[in-house]
């Protein structure tokens, strides 16, 4: 399936290649897991907290960093794909913007090292993490969503060779 996938660092000293393959190796990863199979489009930033506490602020009134941010585009049904994508599709592009997510590169870092593991594994997750917001999914309670959520997550990082 054809994903396009726009990676943007917001200051040249962020960049790396090696990252941004690792992100949408997880991104194809996640969305091929959830049975996404209509060119699709999502938009990434990696920033640090000083950019994502700004983002933070801007869109929910939040003023401290986190480590990740997704903005869906649409409100889909966690785990119910659409039959017909067609009313999604963006006619210029030919795809269904799913939406943006903003990762946080210092704050995955000291999770990274605070959960004892790496950083490829600590990305992974956010970006995996943030793939099923744009898909739906949520985690604002303790229930039944949010176990539902990190089924979905386990699945999918075992999937990509990065599980706990």
């Amino acid at each position: 399936m054809k994903y396009k996938i726009n990676i943007s660092f917001d200051r040249k000293s962020l960049a790396n290649l090696g990252m941004s393959l690792h992100l949408r190796r997880c991104i194809e990863g996640a969305l091929k897991c959830q049975g996404v199979q209509v060119p699709c489009e999502i938009n990434v930033l990696i920033t640090d907290n000083q950019g994502i506490q700004t983002i933070n602020q801007a869109s929910r009134g939040i003023d401290q960093p986190t480590d990740v941010l997704s903005f869906p585009m649409f409100q889909l049904t966690p785990g119910v794909l659409p039959e017909d994508w067609s009313e999604y599709v963006d006619p210029d592009t030919g795809r269904v913007p799913l939406g943006d997510m903003a990762i946080s590169l210092e704050r995955a870092l000291e999770q990274a090292q605070e959960f004892g593991h790496g950083i490829k594994r600590e990305l992974g997750y956010l970006t995996v993490h943030s793939v099923l917001h744009l898909l739906g999914y949520d985690h604002l309670d303790e229930g039944p969503m949010k176990r539902q959520m990190r089924r979905q997550e386990e699945t999918i990082m075992a999937q990509l060779m990065l599980p706990r």
